[in-house]
């Protein structure tokens, strides 16, 4: 899961959580908090001016890999997609509307 916010700054800021729920294992956590720091590292003059929290949503697939080499390839793939998707131009907020409604007149020199 990919979240993207401009911060206003100059610098990009990385966020990164990896539950226990879904990578029980730390060396799976670490992995993927590492790679994910690599490739930020790496894309950091593009991703100028954003807050990115990256966040795991599914199990880690340890299984269905044959090797740890298997494992780094496919996390680098996805982090590396996610990343191109938050250097992407963010989109303009919609200019505030006021839902109070029309303010009340004022009345100068009202008796008191």
């Amino acid at each position: 899961m990919l979240y993207v916010r401009a911060n206003g700054q100059a610098q990009a800021r990385l966020g990164i959580v990896v539950g226990k729920k879904f990578a029980p294992r730390a060396a799976e956590r670490n992995l993927v908090k590492r790679m994910a720091r690599e490739l930020f590292r790496g894309q950091q003059a593009q991703l100028a001016g954003r807050d990115i929290l990256l966040r795991l949503q599914a199990k880690f697939p340890r299984a269905d890999f044959a090797s740890r080499t298997a494992v780094r390839r496919a996390c680098l793939a996805e982090i590396a997609g996610l990343l191109e998707v938050a250097a992407r131009p963010l989109p303009t907020a919609p200019p505030a509307v006021d839902t109070a409604g029309p303010a009340a007149p004022a009345t100068p020199n009202a008796p008191a």
